[in-house]
């Protein structure tokens, strides 16, 4: 596994990668990975740092980019469906289930959502409560600057 740390509009960012794609994204990252299991590499994630900060600057709305997120067959479909929601657009944790045909599975859509290693690459804040923004994984005041910034802000 390689990786690599940067500064971002959000704070430092952690960003790591095995030789199928991305793997994982860490915000507000502290620490390193082990260094026995993964050795800094700059050069390689560029232009996964470079995509990064289009987006975060509001110049890229979509990332082109080998994304290798791991996860149970579940948790990549629900990871699928959120690559699928367009810049600019949310649904709910409802409404998902129901487009993958799993009616009833809102709370197991915020499950898998909370377990993205992926988090802006694979959208999962682009996924509100049917009354309000719902849980994130990095917080609520960065939820709603992520939705601000893509101008999709519920209510």
């Amino acid at each position: 596994m390689i990786f690599t740390r940067f500064t971002s509009p959000l704070g430092e960012i952690l960003l790591c990668a095995e030789p199928e794609g991305l793997c994982r994204l860490t915000l507000a990252a502290e620490g390193q990975p082990d260094p026995e299991a993964a050795r800094r590499d700059d050069d390689a994630l560029a232009e996964a740092r470079d995509q990064l900060l289009a987006y975060l600057e509001g110049r890229r709305h979509g990332f082109s980019l080998p994304l290798s997120p791991g996860g149970s067959d579940f948790q990549r479909e629900v990871w699928s469906a959120l690559l699928r929601i367009p810049w600019g657009e949310t649904r709910t944790y409802g409404e998902l289930a129901r487009r993958l045909g799993r009616e009833g599975a809102a709370r197991a859509i915020g499950t898998a959502n909370g377990a993205n290693p992926l988090p802006l690459l694979i959208p999962c804040h682009r996924v509100v409560a049917a009354d309000g923004l719902g849980g994130y994984s990095g917080g609520l005041a960065l939820k709603r600057r992520l939705l601000e910034l893509e101008g999709s802000l519920p209510g």
